[in-house]
């Protein structure tokens, strides 16, 4: 199937490593052009090694002076934007809520909303000169369930929610789309660090709290970011020009978060 993305224009955030680049390997394969950011200089510079064809930038998106400067150097690279994937987010502490250093849950929601937030009121000008404009806000299964011990991480991801489906309102008039994808379990490194810090608050093994992140879910598989991928090329295809304000879950008919 011809996306019709071939020269679409598109910054992925925290797109150096797992899930974001997934989605940059995805987008470049389909031959679009894509600038990267992530907090981490020698992971950018390892992806850029992979995809030569990508720009880069050095921004934590929770620091807006950060923002700004990663706007500038990719609508001088892209010389334009048709896309924007908000997918920098961090796990967040895991204890319970009287436990948790406010400090922790401070930082969460300074990356994991206000990050989005910063991102997109900046994008939205450039967005509205696309004839194929769309914003795609990684949001996650804990923000439509409740998720014991990970408070501050499940308060921003339905944040994000929210976010999402307020902008689809306001910016429909400007021809600009906005979605949520709300990953289950997805398998790699993170995933693996969230469930060990939950066996160990919770004095089980690894390999239980596995088998428990997947004993409420239809599909008991870990979902893949390629997975993942695929959803968020079509949402930022014209095929999906009537796709706007849905937070699309791709988690196997999860239930429930443990």
């Amino acid at each position: 199937m011809d996306l019709k993305i071939g020269e679409l224009r598109a910054i992925v955030t925290a797109g150096a490593s797992g899930i974001g680049l997934a989605i940059a390997k995805a987008l470049v394969e389909e031959g679009a052009r894509v600038h990267l950011c992530d907090i981490d200089p020698d992971a950018l510079a390892t992806a850029r090694a992979a995809l030569p064809t990508v720009s880069t930038s050095v921004c934590d998106v929770s620091d807006r002076a950060a923002v700004t400067s990663l706007f500038d150097d990719a609508l001088t690279s892209l010389g334009g934007l048709d896309c924007l994937v908000n997918n920098a987010g961090v796990a967040g502490p895991t204890g319970r809520v009287d436990a948790i250093d406010p400090e922790a849950w401070d930082q969460t929601l300074a990356v994991n909303i206000t990050g989005q937030f910063n991102c997109a009121r900046l994008a939205v000008s450039h967005l509205a000169k696309s004839p194929n404009a769309s914003i795609i806000n990684l949001s996650s299964a804990a923000g439509r369930l409740g998720f014991g011990l990970r408070s501050p991480y499940a308060a921003s991801k339905w944040a994000v929610v929210g976010f999402t489906k307020s902008l689809s309102i306001e910016l429909a008039e400007l021809g600009i789309r906005v979605n949520a994808i709300l990953p289950g379990a997805v398998e790699g490194d993170r995933q693996n660090r969230v469930l060990a810090a939950k066996a160990v608050e919770r004095h089980l093994t690894l390999d239980v709290m596995k088998r428990e992140a997947l004993e409420r879910a239809s599909i008991k598989e870990f979902i893949t970011p390629q997975q993942l991928s695929d959803a968020i090329l079509f949402l930022a295809s014209p095929r999906s020009r009537t796709t706007s304000g849905q937070a699309i879950s791709i988690c196997g008919d999860l239930q429930s978060l443990t």
